[in-house]
């Protein structure tokens, strides 16, 4: 059942079923920014973490006013995908963001800060105490947002290609 989430914007809960769908929208979110590579492995990711314990949101675009030739049906135009992790400091299980995207003409509209707070309640839920999320450091209006957001750097995860 979809619920609103923004003016013209309601928000539902996925599922297992989604599996193709969430795909493509992992696809969608690393060739924004690696637009020359192929991600046709996300796939196995998707197999593998998707699952009834880790929830996925979807963010569809249902303008108030609909216009009288609009033929097409709502689809999502964003998502948000969780995850579980454990704190190696605290042992303690938290909440780990796998995907929160919002589709480049509904950017910049509270989206992704409308799914951040999604995010939240539902990690307190839960009973999570902290949430993580990995982000590329060029991917800067991502970093501003989770930095306005209260969300702090913890540690940075390095990468040495081997030959």
């Amino acid at each position: 059942m979809a619920e609103k989430l923004l003016p013209d914007y309601t928000i539902r809960s996925g599922s297992t079923l989604d599996r193709a769908l969430l795909v493509k929208f992992m696809q969608r979110t690393y060739q924004d920014m690696f637009p020359r590579q192929d991600f046709s492995h996300l796939s196995q990711t998707v197999e593998q973490y998707l699952s009834t314990d880790t929830p996925l949101w979807w963010v569809e675009y249902s303008p108030e006013k609909q216009e009288p030739l609009d033929i097409f049906p709502t689809r999502p135009i964003a998502c948000l995908w969780m995850g579980n992790a454990i704190d190696q400091i605290s042992g303690l299980r938290h909440t780990h963001i796998f995907l929160l995207y919002v589709n480049p003409q509904h950017r910049r509209k509270g989206i992704g800060t409308a799914l951040m707070q999604q995010a939240e309640k539902s990690a307190k839920q839960r009973g999570d105490t902290q949430i993580a999320l990995q982000v590329f450091q060029t991917n800067k209006p991502a970093i501003n947002l989770y930095n306005q957001l209260g969300y702090q750097t913890q540690s940075l995860w390095m990468v040495k290609p081997l030959q």
